[in-house]
């Protein structure tokens, strides 16, 4: 049976680790932990775009070969990977290459989590009054601790990793990638488990499996210590609907800043 392979590329501290766990009950998946794959394809494109010979070879023979080339590196890698007949690679990366996934394999599949920005901002924000001495990656760690909620929610939302991964979330909804794309909320997810799971497998083309809410197994292992301050990959093992705080960890201020600069996102999936 030949493999078949899917990504998961949500939202930073939007559910996307929780999806794998779930995703890993079903016996006929392989989940993978934050994956290195994309960076494996995107550095075969540079190596594509800097061979001095591209220019003087046939360009579109060159290109054919270049995309066989990637084809062929995830089939190997997924065979190397596991025997199981479903893999799913998760990276946020994906959504933001997505056309040039689309040009390897036809039809690519991508479920792509969301989550209010404010509870995501909250979440960074607990994170690292927990762990101030914690590495940040983003920031001095001292500078961090100097400066004031809003002053640290606005490094939050211009760097790594929500920052790209919000730009990069707009710029793939106008060029109309998104309707390739099978979007959900992370709050509606955990209210409604059952309902989103038969959409994953009906978008997935897979036959739905009955999972367990009660008891979810973390099978996934991250290297945590290198995302710093950021880095819990821990799940939770029974799923429950998520009681929002950023009101009382942010504040009314920063709360609306957040929903006016973004407004665009809170339009788009209707959390306004």
């Amino acid at each position: 049976m030949k493999q078949k392979i899917f990504f998961n590329s949500s939202l930073p501290r939007a559910g996307s680790t929780l999806l794998q766990n779930i995703i890993g009950q079903h016996p006929d998946f392989y989940v993978s932990p934050t994956s290195g794959l994309i960076d494996l394809m995107l550095g075969a494109r540079i190596g594509y775009n800097d061979t001095r010979e591209q220019g003087y070879n046939d360009s579109d023979l060159w290109q054919k070969g270049f995309l066989n080339y990637c084809k062929f590196g995830f089939d190997g890698f997924m065979k190397a990977v596991t025997d199981k007949p479903y893999y799913m690679d998760k990276s946020r990366m994906w959504g933001a290459y997505y056309d040039l996934v689309e040009m390897i394999m036809p039809k690519p599949k991508v479920i792509f989590m969301v989550r209010d920005l404010r509870s995501i901002y909250s979440s960074m924000e607990k994170k690292f009054r927990n762990n101030p001495d914690k590495e940040a990656y983003i920031m001095n760690n001292k500078e961090m601790q100097g400066i004031t909620t809003p002053q640290r929610v606005e490094i939050y939302a211009s760097s790594q990793p929500t920052g790209y991964s919000v730009i990069k979330l707009r710029e793939l909804i106008l060029q109309g990638i998104d309707k390739k794309i099978l979007f959900l909320r992370y709050e509606d997810f955990c209210q409604y488990p059952n309902e989103h799971m038969k959409t994953i497998y009906e978008y997935l083309e897979v036959d739905y499996f009955e999972h367990n809410w009660n008891k979810i197994q973390q099978v996934t292992t991250e290297n945590d210590d290198a995302h710093g301050i950021f880095g819990d990959h821990k799940i939770r093992n029974k799923l429950s609907r998520l009681e929002d705080d950023y009101q009382q960890i942010l504040g009314d201020f920063v709360s609306n800043e957040i929903v006016e600069r973004n407004m665009w996102f809170y339009k788009y999936f209707k959390y306004l």
